[in-house]
């Protein structure tokens, strides 16, 4: 659990970024603002093959910007050497990144650092030892929640999203879901794009999720609230995401 805020970070925290291992493998799902930063605390960076992004919001990608810097421009052997990690982007990514880093004339920054894939979000990602699923999720823009299959578990991560039924059904009997909760009240007003600790709960009954943690969710927040709501709803034991954790499925 590398950061686990919404927009706003905690302080000495981090936006959407959470670091998956297996075997060889290690897939970074987003990399918000602060990630970067993150990363090089728990990991050397050189060890990440393959960057997944969950939607085109700032605290899911921003932190590709110094990431890219520090693959184009550092004395680390892995920029020396001119190796670009692999970069699943939701469709329209590419161009996103140009238009962010061409704002100071580099556009080409994130691709010259990356190998840039638009996934389909119909297809599944073969990351190793890795299987990686989308499904669409209401939010603000297209935003996609992410399963990732081992060869011994599971887990999903339900990106930011709106109350739905698509999420439930890509969770389904996950071993963790891993939700966003970053509202103590819904949206007073259409359209929604995030859920409450209690609405995050019901998502993880409907999925028949074995672990439920929350995500995405501010220290503003109590989380003696946050977990009784979303265990109210669940029916089971709740944990609240904290950076440096670790979950194993």
């Amino acid at each position: 659990m590398l950061g686990k805020s919404p927009a706003w970070q905690d302080a000495d925290g981090a936006c959407s970024g959470y670091l998956v291992e297996e075997g060889d493998a290690c897939v970074l799902v987003d990399c918000g603002n602060g990630v970067f930063s993150k990363l090089r605390a728990a990991r050397d960076y050189s060890v990440v093959d393959t960057v997944v992004i969950s939607h085109l919001h700032a605290d899911h990608f921003m932190d590709l910007i110094p990431y890219a810097y520090a693959l184009s421009y550092s004395p680390h052997p892995c920029a020396q050497a001119g190796r670009r990690p692999l970069l699943y982007a939701p469709p329209g990514g590419r161009e996103a990144f140009r238009q962010v880093t061409g704002a100071w004339s580099a556009p080409e920054l994130i691709e010259n650092a990356f190998e840039v894939r638009e996934y389909d979000p119909a297809d599944t990602l073969g990351l190793g030892p890795l299987h990686v699923a989308f499904r669409e999720v209401p939010h603000f823009v297209r935003a996609y929640a992410i399963r990732v299959t081992g060869p011994d578990g599971n887990f999903t991560f339900s990106a930011d999203c709106a109350p739905n039924a698509a999420l439930p059904e890509l969770a389904r009997d996950t071993d963790l879901l891993l939700i966003e909760a970053a509202l103590e009240l819904p949206e007073l007003k259409p359209p929604r794009g995030h859920l409450t600790p209690s609405e995050a709960g019901e998502h993880g009954q409907l999925a028949g999720a074995r672990r439920l943690v929350l995500t995405h969710i501010s220290n503003d927040i109590d989380p003696d609230w946050a977990r009784a709501e979303a265990e109210r709803t669940f029916g089971a034991p709740v944990e609240i995401a904290r950076e440096g954790a670790t979950y194993d499925v």
